[in-house]
């Protein structure tokens, strides 16, 4: 019989898709007055993969990724993504988003994404939030799944995620896992 243990600590990282500037820095700043310090921000790409925003947010979007030095407990997953919503409605106005916050999970085998959509490869967390496993990590690298979404399948996702990952195995090796409350 199997014995239940504690998890591992995993990398909390946020996509943010904005076409304002003022947008993606105000969420940043505001996601480190709840989570802590960034120990990360990728470059900002350009976001093609995609018209779905647009009237909502405006164009061109552009996304951008950061992780948070604390690592957390993979079981906070959903009431990250809530915060993530609550964050979003603040840089709200007139019933329109400005920016997008997609909060995953990444661990040495896996990154998971946080959706709010029902979907039968995504598992029930709490609070109608879902967990999608997105990208596995083999063969050295993360690999997409079937129903992986366009822009986590390109080349300068993968690189970026591959880059965090890299930072996380050092982070776990130095004992630097200070797990956010």
């Amino acid at each position: 019989m199997g014995h239940a243990g504690a998890y591992t600590p995993e990398k909390l990282v946020i996509a943010v898709l904005s076409a304002r500037e003022e947008a993606r820095s105000g969420v940043m700043r505001a996601a480190e007055e709840a989570w802590g310090p960034v120990d990360y921000q990728s470059p900002e790409l350009p976001f093609p993969w995609s018209h779905y925003y647009d009237a909502e947010m405006g164009a061109p979007l552009r996304r951008s990724f950061f992780t948070l030095r604390a690592l957390v407990d993979p079981s906070r997953l959903a009431s990250l993504k809530k915060e993530a919503n609550a964050m979003e409605e603040r840089w709200s106005a007139d019933g329109k988003r400005a920016v997008n916050l997609d909060p995953g999970l990444l661990s040495l085998s896996r990154f998971v994404l946080a959706t709010t959509k029902e979907n039968a490869h995504r598992i029930p967390l709490s609070d109608g939030i879902y967990g999608e496993v997105t990208l596995l990590y083999a063969r050295g690298g993360f690999r997409p799944l079937e129903w992986t979404y366009p822009d986590y399948r390109s080349a300068e996702y993968l690189a970026i995620l591959n880059d965090i990952r890299a930072r996380y195995k050092a982070q776990l090796r130095e004992g630097d896992a200070v797990s956010a409350g």
